[in-house]
């Protein structure tokens, strides 16, 4: 089964951006789609962003779009990311990457395989 391992979380002021990236080891990224979803403290897991990854169909969630872009490397065709834009105190959580055999579900249920997480944190 393929493991996917997220990176490119940090500290950054408001405003500022970050690029996080979910690598899939040991196999090539097979799953109809990569999702993102966010974690807050002492909040419950939410949906971020989806990409069915042999097409170009993306789905985000209303809080990030126009912010936040998902794509993937079609080079390599193992990688994912999720470019953050304008990232605000609101957007600070731990992010993970998520595989599902679904289509640009935002149902976290769906999604089978998990990272491990990366965090953010905006800072004021």
């Amino acid at each position: 089964q393929v493991q996917l391992v997220e990176s490119g979380g940090g500290l950054v002021q408001a405003g500022g951006s970050l690029r996080l990236s979910c690598a899939a080891s040991g196999r090539t990224f097979s799953s109809n789609s990569m999702g993102w979803f966010r974690q807050a403290p002492g909040k419950e897991r939410e949906f971020v962003a989806a990409i069915h990854w042999r097409g170009s169909s993306t789905h985000y969630a209303d809080s990030v779009k126009d912010r936040f872009t998902i794509f993937r490397d079609n080079a390599k065709n193992t990688t994912g990311y999720l470019q953050m834009n304008s990232l605000q105190p609101e957007d600070t959580a731990v992010y993970y990457c998520a595989a599902s055999p679904h289509l640009l579900s935002p149902v976290l249920g769906l999604y089978n395989v998990w990272g491990q997480g990366t965090p953010v944190t905006v800072s004021t």
